[in-house]
């Protein structure tokens, strides 16, 4: 299968104008300083130091600008990567989450160029709002411990141990830390309702402005709270060593589902993002490009310290209104955030944590599709469809995101055969409305001829209402008819049941009947060989056909009465 690699920026290139360049450029700027303070507190929040998550930006930005299938997706950390990145931290260490992105990298690489970049929108709607209202939950109260200030030295990252830690450092909340945070949280939110009708403000995103006035009240009085300084040492005004992150084989095999769970995360985010994008340009991206990006994004951000990266839905948004139409703004959004470090990286020693914490709390909470659980919107929905969004909105918050997705697919597809099993019947046909009475029946008044008439698909999941026809065959029928007009699909173990009920009524001296056979059925009928053990004579185009073949095999001239 040979590889097509072509990234959208080539496709935009030719008729590129000054005026265009001129709205990347702004947008470029607006995200670039947006996604500052956002990358430095998915970090921390993801027990990164704030130089990796500015790292992962600046390199994992480009390169999906740059290699990407879309025009206007801007990549870096997310908040949907949080629990899923802490967990690996907390468990295997630093080194080992590097190991296990650049694995997702390859995975990400390997499902764009096998073109599986359609697929990720066979993952249902309930399993997406599941997970991601539970990644939402899962990022809030991981923000507790900063955002109050509490004195304790490692967080677990099971659920249970991490709420029992919580609840038992309450006594330590420190009331400076809080304040900070409600100020932080106050003014943000403030500052994002009158953007709405100030245009001034609309080009300052709000947690850049909070950043701003909170690390200079900092750098001016000293607040008594912890900083990027304090904490981290503030961050380094160079580019990071390039080099591998160090392999251990013992924990390689442990590395597998983290890396899928990135992998798989990464994918559904970023094409997510992608699409909402293709609504607002009038444009349609390239899912398997794009995931061939975010697989080397992915392979390169952690050369350089950096970590798990993805399609950002609020920056690519935020590149749209402000003017960016092209990869380029992208591009120049890494461009700026390298500036800045190299520029301003000591300012950042003033940055309050909990400033950062409340930028966090606020992403969580407009992350999460939170009316998908009001009483009246569940109400509107399948049971089949509550279970699968409540189970796996509670096991990602108690569990993890990987066993979430995992239950929530396995429900998802146990419902959908269930569901295809129940859509499919099979009726049987009145012949009287064809024959007469005395040409269809034995002398002791039992039918020479039945047919049933099929509808649905003839699947593994409905093989079991094939199976029961022959046990609830009145009499000793000498054909039986199958109308299969109306079944659209037919796999191996219907086929198998086919030939199973054809053997059952040659025992018997009987004949099998088939009639409308589609293109899928049909196909599947020659290809594997059972019209040769049928016959040919015995599949017939249509129902009538089916019925005056089935009573010369009963030993009549057809005496057709059509109704």
């Amino acid at each position: 299968m040979k590889l097509d690699f072509r990234p959208k920026l080539f496709d935009t290139l030719p008729g590129y104008s000054r005026a265009t360049f001129v709205g990347d450029l702004s947008s470029g700027i607006t995200v670039g300083v947006l996604a500052l303070p956002l990358a430095m507190a998915f970090a921390i929040a993801s027990g990164m130091s704030p130089t990796a998550g500015i790292w992962t930006a600046i390199v994992a930005g480009f390169l999906i600008a740059f290699l990407g299938g879309s025009k206007v997706q801007i990549g870096g950390p997310t908040g949907a990567f949080i629990p899923i990145i802490y967990a690996i931290v907390a468990d295997l260490g630093v080194q080992n989450l590097l190991i296990a992105t650049m694995m997702s990298g390859v995975l990400l690489f390997a499902m764009g160029a096998l073109r599986l970049g359609n697929m990720i929108r066979f993952i249902p709607l309930s399993v997406v709002i599941g997970f991601t209202n539970g990644i939402a939950v899962v990022i809030f109260i991981s923000q507790i411990k900063d955002f109050l200030g509490l004195q304790i030295a490692d967080l677990p990252g099971e659920f249970f141990a991490k709420m029992g830690a919580l609840a038992a450092a309450l006594p330590t909340l420190h009331l400076p830390t809080v304040a900070v945070a409600l100020v932080s949280l106050a003014i943000l939110v403030a500052w994002n309702r009158q953007a709405v009708k100030t245009a001034w403000m609309r080009r300052l995103p709000g947690p850049l402005a909070v950043l701003i006035i909170l690390t200079a009240i900092n750098a001016l009085i000293a607040l008594p709270v912890d900083t990027i300084g304090s904490r981290f040492g503030g961050i380094p005004q160079e580019i990071p060593p390039f080099g591998l992150p160090e392999l251990s084989l013992s924990t390689l095999g442990k590395l597998i589902a983290p890396a899928i769970t990135i992998a798989l995360l990464g994918a559904i985010e970023s094409l997510l993002s992608a699409r909402v994008a293709d609504s607002q340009i009038d444009d349609r991206h390239d899912p398997n490009q794009e995931l061939m990006a975010q697989g080397i994004a992915n392979v390169a951000a952690p050369l350089f310290g950096g970590f798990a990266a993805t399609g950002a839905i609020a920056r690519t948004a935020t590149n749209i209104r402000t003017g960016g139409r092209t990869p380029i703004a992208g591009m120049i959004h890494a461009g700026v955030l390298l500036a800045i470090v190299l520029a301003l990286a000591p300012l950042a020693s003033h940055i309050p944590l909990a400033t950062l914490s409340a930028i966090v709390v606020i992403v969580s909470i407009n992350m999460g599709e939170w009316h998908a659980f009001a009483p009246k919107e569940l109400a509107r929905y399948s049971l089949n469809y509550r279970t699968i969004l409540l189970g796996t909105f509670f096991i990602t918050v108690v569990f993890d995101l990987t066993l979430a997705v995992e239950i929530g697919m396995a429900l998802a597809s146990l419902f959908f055969i269930y569901r295809m099993s129940d859509l499919t019947r099979i009726d049987r046909v009145p012949l009287e409305d064809f024959y007469g009475v005395e040409a269809l029946s034995h002398p002791d008044g039992t039918p020479r001829i039945v047919a049933y008439k099929l509808k649905g698909s003839l699947f593994f999941g409905a093989a079991n209402k094939l199976e029961n026809l022959l046990l609830g065959l009145p009499g000793h029928p000498e054909v039986v008819v199958l109308d299969l007009d109306k079944v659209i699909n037919i796999d191996t173990t219907g086929l198998d049941i086919l030939q199973t009920l054809h053997r059952n009524l040659q025992k018997r001296g009987a004949h099998l009947v088939l009639c409308g056979l589609n293109s899928q059925p049909g196909s599947i009928v020659f290809r594997s060989g059972f019209s040769d053990k049928l016959g040919d004579d015995n599949i017939a185009a249509n129902l009538t056909e089916a019925l005056i073949r089935a009573q010369r095999l009963s030993g009549r001239e057809p005496e057709i009465a059509y109704a």
